[in-house]
């Protein structure tokens, strides 16, 4: 297991997390759901679990029941997932790291247990964390995808209830609720995004690109998302949409490695932040906040740039929306955010894109975590931005960004050192 660095950082901020993950507990859903539904809810059971993973590709197949150890699987309806370790694998270092199954008992339990994320967020002098899905998928996709959409509501609602409830009702403010809504039904969307936001949630988890999902564009002409948007700016809950929300990751070619998908992962950020800006979404509504979470941030300026261009010299024929009165980099301050955790590059650029957007994350505990030496990280930050800007990317613009109370909520005396 990996530990922290020995080092003193009482010097450095504790940062906010916007965007973490959260491994459901294997309850979640019965503990909430009628007895009549648990045979078809999500539900986890264990079986042995064949893993084949192709080298070409670095992608696994996972067969239940078939000749391997024994692990949890989750169950829907008719899906059937393990969870894969590399989602799940806080504490393994790199060359350990892999595509197969993790069971319960092998997992840090702060992946799925509160208490010990808090004691974990200490260690990494983590603040406040923003944790989106695993089995649910970045989105909740996994509802949309169901075949009875009355149960997937229902599992909507379950999940939110827990994760207000549970996960963060009684971590005095250091976990952040995101909720989740119907995919498939912006009504049912906003009526889900009141419901929370009146307990206190200021963060709901959305799709980048709700096409790769079979949904309407933001773009859709009959304003499908309207009733979604509406309530979000109303109720001053952020719109945060992580990388593969969804479903569908970039990559060149058919037989490209897949160091090139990764590579590009970002490609889908910069689509979607195209898509808002040219929709007319953030004119229309004046208060809507939106994130893209885990897209990093340096290739942000140049998609800035060339909107702005596209709206001077092309506007004319490029059918820009007549709701757009001016510079669609203007709607970005205050209400466009991007997240990044070891962009320097985009540490760079912060005053292109504007310094009060950039959010900081840690990625817990995903392959990509910075846990448990965040520290060094915010201390190389803070090596190449001015005195006063380093609490702002890794702490403050996200208190905007999400409406919280800025009071510090960092433990005194605690792992990570104050």
């Amino acid at each position: 297991m990996m530990k922290p660095m020995a080092s003193d950082n009482s010097d450095l901020p504790w940062v906010i997390s916007v965007d973490d993950h959260v491994v459901e507990p294997p309850t979640v859903w019965t503990d909430r759901l009628p007895v009549s539904v648990h045979d078809r809810c999500p539900r986890v059971v264990q079986d042995t679990c064949e893993t084949v993973i192709n080298p070409d590709t670095n992608s696994a197949t996972y067969k239940k029941g078939g000749d391997g150890p024994v692990i949890d699987w989750w169950v829907y309806e008719d899906v059937l997932r393990p969870m894969p370790q590399v989602m799940a694998c806080a504490g393994f270092p790199p060359e350990e790291m892999t595509l197969a199954p993790i069971p319960y008992s092998e997992m840090r339990p702060g992946c799925y247990d509160r208490d010990a994320r808090i004691a974990d967020m200490d260690i990494n002098r983590t603040e406040r964390s923003l944790c989106f899905p695993s089995f649910s998928r970045f989105a909740g996709q996994i509802f949309k995808e169901a075949k009875d959409m009355d149960l997937a509501l229902l599992g909507v609602r379950a999940y939110n209830d827990w994760m207000i409830e549970e996960w963060c009702g009684p971590s005095g403010g250091r976990l952040i609720p995101l909720c989740l809504i119907p995919l498939w039904d912006a009504k049912a969307a906003a009526v889900e995004v009141r419901r929370n936001a009146a307990r206190g949630c200021t963060a709901v988890a959305f799709t980048e690109l709700p096409e790769y999902l079979g949904l309407p564009t933001i773009h859709d002409a009959d304003g499908y998302w309207d009733p979604f948007f509406d309530a979000c700016n109303e109720t001053g809950t952020t719109i945060n949409m992580h990388i593969g929300s969804g479903s569908k990751m970039p990559t060149s070619s058919s037989d490209a490695p897949q160091a090139v998908g990764v590579a590009l992962t970002s490609l889908n950020a910069y689509m979607s932040m195209a898509d808002w800006l040219l929709s007319g979404v953030l004119a229309r509504y004046p208060k809507l906040k939106i994130a893209f979470s885990e897209s990093q941030v340096g290739w942000m300026p140049f998609l800035m740039s060339r909107v702005d261009h596209v709206y001077m010299n092309s506007g004319a024929w490029v059918n820009v929306h007549p709701a757009i009165t001016e510079l669609p980099s203007s709607y970005i301050p205050g209400r466009v955010f991007g997240c990044f955790f070891d962009d320097m590059v985009g540490v760079d650029a912060r005053y292109e894109i504007g310094i009060g957007q950039l959010v900081f994350e840690t990625d817990y505990p995903h392959q990509d975590t910075t846990w448990p030496n965040t520290p060094d990280l915010v201390r190389r930050i803070g090596e190449r931005v001015k005195p006063g800007e380093l609490e702002m990317l890794v702490r403050t613009n996200a208190i905007t960004m999400l409406g919280l109370d800025p009071t510090s909520l960092a433990p005194v005396g605690a792992a990570g050192g104050n």
